[in-house]
């Protein structure tokens, strides 16, 4: 029988390259954006296409009813959507801080509490989280961002266990940087950000795009990425973690530095750039 995944956040980069790559394993793939103009050139390729902001209750249950209703199952969950909020703690507001939240954490455990239990009744899935490799190790200016990306991955540590009685898998997927949109938004969201001048060689790493990891040496491209999404989603036994990239494998081992000698290197790099 054909597998299903809904995947979140195919408008550009790892979404849009993972859904094109669930189509070639024959999957039947629900490719969902904010803006549906966004993924209507997936659904002329042979996805099934839905407004879904994850943020809003109301189409995250339409989306998931939508989807067992037409299929009756859905094999794999890529909670993908997401943005980075860049900027120091000090200068970044509040309210900005709940946003980032709301989309990177609250969004992907909505889904999974419309999702989950459609596995768990069928004892079979995958959840795929997408995360990153600052929820491994932060840095200097992406405080907010790390801090919803380490929330991800401590909620997937958790219902990787809750979830392994039902025979249901839950999978976090941590790219290093990547050749995508994402840090055009990045530095977008920092716009609102009112920057104090003391913060100046911080600003400085964010203006620069590749710095941040909009391509350069280390970047890694969307269908990379892709390919172990489906790798973990069609694996009968799937990592917990999959870092991917170079950057990634060396974040992974970063984080177990002792804290002194890590500051100590993100000081040194952010004398370097000012």
């Amino acid at each position: 029988m054909e597998k299903t995944v809904c995947i979140t956040g195919c408008s550009s980069g790892i979404g849009r390259a993972t859904a094109r790559a669930f189509l070639d394993e024959e999957w039947q793939v629900y490719a969902t954006a904010r803006d549906p103009e966004d993924v209507a050139d997936l659904a002329d390729l042979g996805c099934e296409t839905a407004e879904l902001d994850v943020t809003n209750d109301a189409q995250v249950l339409a989306v998931v009813e939508r989807i067992i209703d037409e299929q009756g199952r859905i094999d794999c969950l890529v909670n993908n959507a997401g943005y980075g909020q860049l900027g120091p703690i000090e200068d970044v507001p509040v309210r900005d801080v709940e946003r980032q939240f709301d989309a990177n954490v609250y969004g992907p455990q909505r889904l999974i509490q419309e999702v989950l239990p459609h596995m768990r009744e069928r004892e079979e899935g995958t959840i795929v989280n997408v995360s990153s490799v600052a929820g491994r190790v932060a840095f200097p200016g992406g405080g907010v961002y790390s801090g919803s990306k380490a929330a991800l991955e401590a909620m997937s540590d958790a219902l990787r266990v809750e979830a392994s009685r039902f025979d249901v898998d839950v999978v976090l997927i941590e790219p290093g940087p990547v050749e995508s949109a994402f840090t055009e938004r990045a530095t977008d969201e920092t716009d609102d950000v009112p920057r104090s001048p003391e913060y100046s060689d911080i600003y400085g790493i964010i203006d620069d795009t590749q710095a941040v990891g909009g391509g350069g040496p280390g970047a890694v491209q969307p269908a990379e990425v892709a390919d172990w999404i489906v790798h973990a989603a069609s694996s009968t036994r799937p990592n917990a973690r999959y870092p991917i990239g170079t950057l990634a494998k060396v974040g992974s081992v970063a984080r177990l530095l002792p804290d002194g000698l890590r500051d100590t290197l993100f000081k040194l790099a952010l004398k370097i750039a000012g």
